[in-house]
Parts: structure tokens; C-alpha cells; sequence
């Protein structure tokens, strides 16, 4: 089956103006996530999707894959369905933009559950949240699932409320020792769909919890489909907003020494 990656990429961020363009030791951010994707094994394809001409041209400076869409899109999520309506390929991995150092092992993690088991639509990926700054921040999205792996509901509030106390009990699945407290798991935007799904799902009217949170795969969710959540040892950077750039740069030269 081919799977291909894309990276949707537009120039107009709110938090980050030019987000794609803004550099990181000395390389725009778009090309740190297309090396980082590059690297994982189970994608036979890696390829920028953007409607910025800027964006399209310090992508091929680096020789790298791209394609240019419309501008109309709400979503990345819409984005991606419009190139994959003129690929063939059975899987499209969304790799945002935003995850400039994503190791090869979360892409893979997020994969094979759906080489598995066929009957999942979609599937993304977590990793345990240690830090209560991290859990309270709104940029920082949470989600929460079943005991089957499933999402139960995304959200940047800090879920779940602990109202006797420690999380520890009920939130993930790894032991965390004594002197860790985990307080919930982020959500990182790696998404792989079906085709099929995909194309669905962008004809879905867009929902009331996605506009409400801002967050596109609350659109599934409400709709009934199942999304499944892979846990991951992902440790990098999400850059959302300058100060997270600048956490870049410094995660950036400590991977160096």
C-alpha cells in the first residue's frame, strides 16, 4: 500500500506569522519537518502542500516535494484532502508543520495500528504531559481514551480534573515511578487516514466542538468515527508561538552536543 506523507503549510499563522519560514538554527522550520519526515521508513512519499507561493519556493530551494492548493481552505485537514484527491495512494500521513524535530519512530508508531486492524479509520498519536504549566496551556491540546485506545475528546483545556488529586491512576498506560507525576497526555498533529476516510471526512459539515476548540479532529469525533491514539515517546519541540521557536533553537543545540 502506498503511504504518503504530507505536510500542509500556510504563510498566514495567527500565533506565528510565517511560521513555515521562520528559521531554526539557521533552516526554515518547513524544511526541519520535511527532513525529520523524510527519515521515517513507512512513508514511500514526503510532500509540502501549501497556497503561498513564498512557502513553495524555499521548499524547492532545499529540493524538496511541493504542491500549491487553494487559499479557501479552513482546515489542513481540507488541504490535504485536495491533494489527495490527485495521488495514488491508500494512506496520507498529515505531518503539521509545526513538529520540526518528529521522530521517524512516532510516524511508524501511528501507522501500524492501522496495518493491523483495518476497521480504523484514523489514528494519531500522544505522549505523556509531566509538566503542569504544559497541561494548563491552551496551546497545548489534551486528549483523553478508552481503555481500548480510542479518543474520548480532545480539548486544550486541562483534562482530565483530578478532583481528589493525582491523575496517575487514570491517564495513560506506562508506569511512571514514584517521583514523576503525569498529569495528562498531549495531543501531537500527526494524523494518518485512509483515502477514503479522508475524503469523507472533508465533506463533513464542520462541527460545533471543532470551532468551539479550534481543533479540526473534533469534526470526527462528533460525526461517531474513531480515532485511535498511539503513545509515543516524543519529546521535541511543537512550535506554535515565538517563545516556543525560541525552545527550538535551544532543543536544536542541546540534540547537537
Amino acid at each position: 500500500m502506498a503511504v504518503v506523507g504530507i505536510i500542509p503549510a500556510r504563510y498566514g499563522s495567527t500565533r506565528l506569522p510565517g511560521k513555515p519560514l521562520a528559521e531554526i538554527g539557521g533552516k526554515p522550520m518547513i524544511q526541519h519537518v520535511y527532513e525529520s519526515a523524510s527519515k521515517a521508513p513507512e512513508l514511500d512519499r514526503v510532500l509540502v502542500a501549501t497556497d503561498d507561493r513564498r512557502i513553495e519556493r524555499a521548499v524547492k530551494s532545499f529540493g524538496g516535494d511541493v504542491v500549491m492548493t487553494s487559499r479557501r481552505h479552513a482546515s489542513g485537514t481540507d488541504r490535504l484532502a485536495e491533494v489527495a484527491r490527485k495521488l495514488k495512494a491508500d494512506w496520507l500521513v498529515n505531518v503539521q508543520g509545526d513538529l520540526p524535530f518528529i521522530h521517524a519512530e512516532t510516524i511508524a508508531r501511528a501507522v501500524r495500528p492501522m496495518r493491523r486492524n483495518t476497521a480504523i479509520p484514523m489514528s494519531t498519536v500522544c505522549t505523556p504531559i509531566y509538566d503542569e504549566k504544559e497541561w494548563r496551556n491552551p496551546n497545548v491540546v489534551k486528549v483523553l481514551t478508552d481503555c481500548a485506545g480510542f479518543a474520548l475528546y480532545f480539548s486544550r483545556s486541562p483534562i482530565p480534573y483530578a478532583r481528589n488529586g493525582a491523575t496517575d491512576s487514570i491517564v495513560g498506560k506506562r508506569s511512571l515511578g514514584r517521583d514523576r507525576r503525569q498529569w495528562g497526555q498531549r495531543h501531537l498533529g500527526l494524523y494518518v487516514y485512509r483515502r477514503e476516510f479522508l475524503l469523507k471526512l472533508s465533506g463533513l459539515r464542520r462541527t460545533a466542538l471543532e470551532r468551539s476548540e479550534s481543533l479540526e479532529q473534533l469534526r470526527a469525533l462528533e460525526h461517531g468515527y474513531r480515532i485511535y491514539v498511539a503513545e509515543v515517546d516524543e519529546r521535541s519541540v511543537e512550535v506554535d508561538t515565538p517563545a516556543d521557536l525560541k525552545k527550538a533553537e535551544r532543543y536544536l543545540k542541546m540534540r547537537a552536543h
